[in-house]
């Protein structure tokens, strides 16, 4: 007789196995952190958006329409608004960076440059204004020729359209600027000693138009002369690049004068040019200022070096 075959084996049912307990972290010494923006989860960031020229005068490499701050940004000599390409990126979306850009070089080589630098100011005054609403928080940072300028345009100003900050970045303050060394400088020692050449040396074309930018900003960088005036109420900052072969000393106190409003010095990392078109410059102290807290803590990772000329770190 044939055995008939066992049926199904009846499963046990199912049952939900807790979970195991997550193993604790290892314990690890207190480290100093910036506190979280926000404890809700962080949106997929924008697209950014295409370089925007705003008139003849302005480059905006990373439109940001939304943004808290305009940062505007004045080149060195024989700079162009392209410097500053790198800082709008690392700068968004917080801040929109309106870069000049001026006359007789870059798209702009058929303009010619005001005659001397009282006209030059002038006309970006004129220029800026317009972009400077009261009411919208706005903030200037120049670098060499372009911190003197920054800190002119903004005297030149209406008192209702300057900006809240200024930062001025390796330039002796205006009573001393006529003194500098470096205007006995021809224009290719000095692209050499802003550190540039190299980005340049493989294009003569490139060289070229390099020195004839400098050139011409170095002729009206000569006319300048320094006019006591009261200061300024914005808050101003004044950094030196630890390396800068161009200061007579990194010892920017003298721009104390020129502010009624916070002030501080500062020496970074870095040569002449902090910001360039392969570096940004000093972003988290452009982000610590723009966002209204105090200055970055020197002793932190913000590429601060040293801090002088205060006892306190100015708040505005």
């Amino acid at each position: 007789m044939t055995p008939t075959p066992p049926g199904p084996t009846a499963r046990p049912p199912l049952v939900a196995r807790p979970r195991p307990a997550a193993a604790p972290l290892p314990t690890t010494p207190a480290v100093r952190r910036a506190p979280a923006a926000t404890t809700t989860p962080v949106a997929a960031p924008l697209p950014a958006a295409r370089p925007r020229i705003e008139g003849d005068w302005f480059l905006l490499p990373a439109p940001r329409p939304a943004a808290a701050v305009r940062l505007f940004c004045f080149p060195h000599a024989g700079g162009d608004a392209t410097a500053f390409t790198p800082l709008a990126r690392a700068l968004a979306p917080a801040t929109e960076v309106w870069a000049l850009r001026p006359p007789a070089r870059g798209g702009r080589s058929r303009d010619p440059m005001p005659a001397d630098f009282a006209a030059l100011t002038a006309e970006v005054a004129r220029e800026i204004a317009p972009h400077l609403a009261p009411g919208r928080r706005a903030a200037f940072y120049g670098q060499s020729f372009g911190a003197l300028l920054a800190y002119e345009v903004a005297r030149a100003l209406p008192a209702d359209r300057r900006p809240e900050l200024v930062v001025v970045a390796g330039a002796p303050s205006p009573a001393e600027w006529t003194e500098r060394e470096s205007k006995d400088l021809d224009a290719a020692e000095l692209l050499r000693l802003t550190g540039l050449e190299e980005l340049v040396s493989a294009d003569p074309e490139l060289v070229e138009l390099a020195l004839g930018g400098i050139r011409t900003d170095l002729a009206v960088s000569a006319t300048y002369r320094h006019h006591p005036h009261p200061p300024l109420a914005s808050a101003l900052y004044a950094l030196a690049g630890a390396e800068d072969p161009m200061l007579a000393t990194t010892d920017l106190s003298g721009w104390a004068a020129h502010t009624r409003g916070a002030f501080d010095q500062l020496v970074l990392p870095g040569g002449h040019l902090l910001a360039t078109v392969d570096r940004p410059g000093p972003v988290d102290l452009l982000n610590s200022l723009l966002s209204g807290r105090a200055a970055a803590d020197p002793t932190s990772s913000t590429a601060t070096a040293t801090a002088t000329a205060t006892e306190e770190q100015p708040s505005w």
